[in-house]
């Protein structure tokens, strides 16, 4: 992936190196309440997030600095590409979407870190909070991805940011929320079905945003694609699962089989069109 030298976003923030969460006081009533709102169907993060306010949780404040080593420099650029493609699309399509793109803030941390949607560890690796528009991503995940799971390559990298862009697609659209509101109604076997079409739908999303950086910006290659793709697999539910515990539970899926994840994203790549972006939910078994 040949991205030196390239636009870099100013939506990064650098909180490595940064002290953990800490709760300061009412640690018991706090989470009394955050496993009560989580037993009533609300997502873990939000739950901890509201408990963490009961309790007086002070997240650390971030120094107004962006990130200048080579890792950093390297976020930015993909956070910069995305930011182009979707800008773009957003303005070919108005009709689907409605409005202007918002581009998300990205948060680099290390060991752990504060959201909007409560604390987490590096080990849960990289998400995005709805509630504040921000993707979070310590990157020694990066490292794990290529160590542990086979999956080397900067383009494989991109694709992790690509894929939490799609996430903060699916928040602008509604879909997030749409998705959420429907959590109370369902078993929690239904609900995974429900996630897991969600994150293929991310997949999908990744896609596209590769499609038209390979046709447009001119700089990938076949095997930056082929990393990107080995990406998808490696994080599949059954390839993580097969390595963390031994045994494959398909009702505990919540991002898709390696199988389907690679098969959205090449969908994404092969069509650029992300107005069939609602295939991925209406495709996929319930």
């Amino acid at each position: 992936m040949r991205w030196e030298g390239r636009r870099q976003s100013e939506n990064v923030e650098d909180r490595r190196g940064m002290a953990a969460p800490t709760m300061v006081g009412g640690g018991v009533l706090a989470l009394l309440v955050m496993f009560g709102l989580m037993f009533l169907g609300m997502e873990q993060r939000q739950a901890a997030a509201i408990g963490g306010a009961l309790a007086g949780e002070k997240p650390a404040k971030a120094k107004p600095k962006s990130p200048d080593d080579r890792g950093g420099r390297f976020v930015k650029t993909v956070l910069a590409e995305n930011e182009d493609v979707w800008t773009a699309l957003f303005q070919k399509y108005p009709e689907y979407f409605q409005g202007r793109y918002r581009p998300a803030k990205l948060v680099l941390f290390d060991g752990a870190v504060q959201s909007a949607c409560g604390p987490a560890s590096a080990s849960s690796g990289p998400f995005y909070c709805p509630l504040d528009r921000q993707v979070y991503i310590d990157l020694s995940f990066y490292d794990e991805l290529k160590r542990r799971f086979g999956a080397p390559g900067e383009f494989a990298q991109a694709y992790v940011i690509a894929h939490e862009i799609g996430h903060h697609i699916q928040n602008q659209l509604g879909i997030s929320n749409k998705v959420q509101s429907m959590r109370q109604r369902m078993s929690e076997r239904d609900y995974n079905k429900l996630s897991v079409r969600m994150e293929l739908q991310a997949d999908f999303l990744a896609g596209v945003w590769a499609h038209h950086v390979a046709r447009y910006a001119g700089i990938l290659d076949r095997q930056d694609i082929l990393d990107a793709v080995n990406a998808a697999a490696a994080i599949g539910d059954d390839r993580i699962q097969a390595k963390t515990q031994g045994r494959i539970v398909p009702d505990a899926f919540t991002h898709g089989t390696s199988e389907q994840r690679q098969r959205w994203f090449i969908y994404g790549f092969e069509t650029g069109d992300p107005r069939l972006m609602n295939r991925a939910f209406e495709e996929e078994s319930p």
